[in-house]
């Protein structure tokens, strides 16, 4: 069976509502932030719908025994925000997965390329089977930046089904890209959009997520 890249955008009012607010231009950057924590949340709450393994186990209510179903601590979860603007999911994704841990890479895109190269890299060298990843990358532009991050994890033995991205807005190019090279790839973004300007911005977009969260 050919496998195909999987794009969820939930169709969840909170997430319409902080996407909003973090497109408005007039949006200062404390309530910027708000916002992608906020996406980083409510995304990440979504992603792991059905992917976070679980275990079966037994409780004693106050009353009598019963099922119980726990996320299982022997598997490992990974988060890893795409610096610097994947901070800006960092700790809404954080809240829902405290024990995760957290690898930090650095990618800078060439503004006149478009080509991502990377100048801090964190992740260990190899990561153990069944690894859960989920990626911060709150802007799938050219998708050169989750292009080389994906790269790395599978070098480093992460099995591409088991990664998830969480996107605040994404354009097609960005999809067609990763989705010709990791197509067992899940994906889920705020917004879908229509395309890429000649700077290779998102178009309506949000601006640059970085600069808007920092205020720089």
């Amino acid at each position: 069976m050919s496998l195909t890249l999987r794009v969820y955008v939930p169709s969840h009012p909170l997430i319409k509502h902080w996407l909003s607010v973090a497109r408005d231009e007039s949006t200062p950057t404390v309530l910027f932030r708000s916002a992608m924590t906020e996406l980083g949340r409510w995304l990440t709450y979504e992603a792991t719908r059905d992917w976070l393994p679980t275990t079966e186990s037994e409780v004693q209510t106050p009353l009598a025994p019963c099922p119980a179903t726990f996320i299982d601590p022997e598997v490992p979860i990974v988060v890893v925000p795409i610096l610097r603007a994947g901070l800006a999911l960092l700790d809404g994704a954080q809240a829902l997965l405290p024990l995760a841990s957290i690898y930090h890479v650095g990618l800078v895109r060439n503004e006149e390329t478009l080509e991502a190269s990377c100048y801090l890299n964190k992740l260990p060298e190899q990561m153990p089977p069944g690894t859960r990843v989920l990626v911060t990358d709150p802007m799938l532009a050219t998708g050169g930046s989750s292009h080389s991050l994906l790269k790395l994890l599978v070098e480093r033995g992460v099995d591409p089904s088991l990664i998830r991205i969480v996107a605040v807005v994404a354009a097609p190019q960005a999809l067609q890209l990763l989705g010709a090279d990791f197509p067992a790839l899940s994906i889920f973004t705020a917004a879908i959009d229509e395309g890429l300007n000649d700077r290779g911005y998102i178009v309506p977009g949000l601006g640059d997520a970085g600069d808007r969260t920092f205020g720089t």
